[in-house]
């Protein structure tokens, strides 16, 4: 594990398996909008998180089996613990809740950047410049955008709430689990917190089933989805990303999610974004780009 003893080192630099994990985490949670709403249609929020993560649990499940990584510390437990009971099952539960009643919009505006940053600077004794706040403020500006150019626009109920409750759950644990880094493989990392986040859920799993049975080919293949991309290859992405960069760089590049969830809806479902919704595109990306300049 001496591999990893500098991932807390704020100086890190994008390198290529970097840039692939940033891109597989973005386009993996950008898709998770939509299938989670076609997923709604078939399961109860609860059941639906349930076989989600219970699908992804079973390869990760065999990764820690067959690699059989070094035990964590007694102190490193409760942070192990932390990614899934909070990263994976309450930030679902939150997450799927909110889908409910909040619109597509409303769903994508992310705030886990700006949460992410903000501690990691007072807990991790991160960096973030000028510059980069600059980057950050276009990019949320670009985000609100978006969800205004949303046909429902802004409307903040309780399923509001809950989603944004589910972005501080993915900023605190990033915050919490970022530390685990330093002498643990981040396969290791992503594959606990499928485990340990499926078993959170696995009450809910006899009604999943139950559900699955008599669901159609589209909720069924959702739920599938859910386990297989989100899930089980954007997490390990995000955990590989998070390993190679500081917090507060590696979040920012989540802005990415909404305007790449907007684009997916374009190519797979054929809705046309508005020119006000291409113009927080444009903002959220051009954001990004200003964070990343000169590293």
């Amino acid at each position: 594990m001496s591999a990893y003893t500098g991932t807390l080192n704020e100086t890190q630099r994008m390198d290529t398996t970097a840039a692939i994990a940033v891109a597989l985490t973005v386009l993996g949670w950008a898709s998770a909008f939509p299938a989670i709403r076609a997923g709604l249609a078939a399961f109860q929020p609860l059941e639906l998180g349930a076989l989600r993560f219970a699908i992804a649990a079973v390869p990760a499940a065999i990764f820690l089996a067959v690699k059989r990584p070094a035990l964590p510390r007694v102190d490193e437990l409760w942070r192990f613990g932390f990614g899934g009971a909070i990263f994976v099952a309450l930030y679902t539960a939150m997450l799927n809740f909110g889908e409910l009643t909040v619109s597509a919009g409303g769903a994508r505006i992310n705030v886990s950047p700006i949460f992410t940053a903000i501690m990691a600077m007072a807990l991790l004794g991160e960096r973030f410049s000028r510059l980069a706040w600059f980057g950050t403020v276009i990019s949320f500006t670009g985000i609100g955008i978006i969800a205004v150019a949303d046909g429902h626009g802004l409307r903040f109920n309780a399923g509001a709430l809950l989603v944004l409750g589910s972005a501080l759950c993915s900023a605190v644990n990033t915050i919490v689990q970022k530390p685990l880094f330093a002498r643990h493989h981040p396969l290791t990392i992503a594959a606990s917190n499928m485990v340990l986040g499926a078993l959170c859920l696995s009450p809910f799993l006899p009604e999943a089933f139950r559900q699955a049975a008599i669901a159609d080919t589209a909720g069924l293949g959702a739920a599938i989805y859910l386990g297989i991309v989100p899930s089980m290859i954007a997490y390990a992405a995000w955990a590989t990303a998070l390993s190679r960069l500081p917090a507060a760089r590696a979040s920012n590049f989540l802005y990415l999610v909404s305007p790449t969830s907007a684009l997916i809806g374009f190519f797979w479902l054929g809705e046309v974004p508005s020119l006000l919704g291409i113009v927080g595109g444009a903002l959220a990306l051009g954001g990004v780009i200003v964070v990343n300049l000169k590293r």
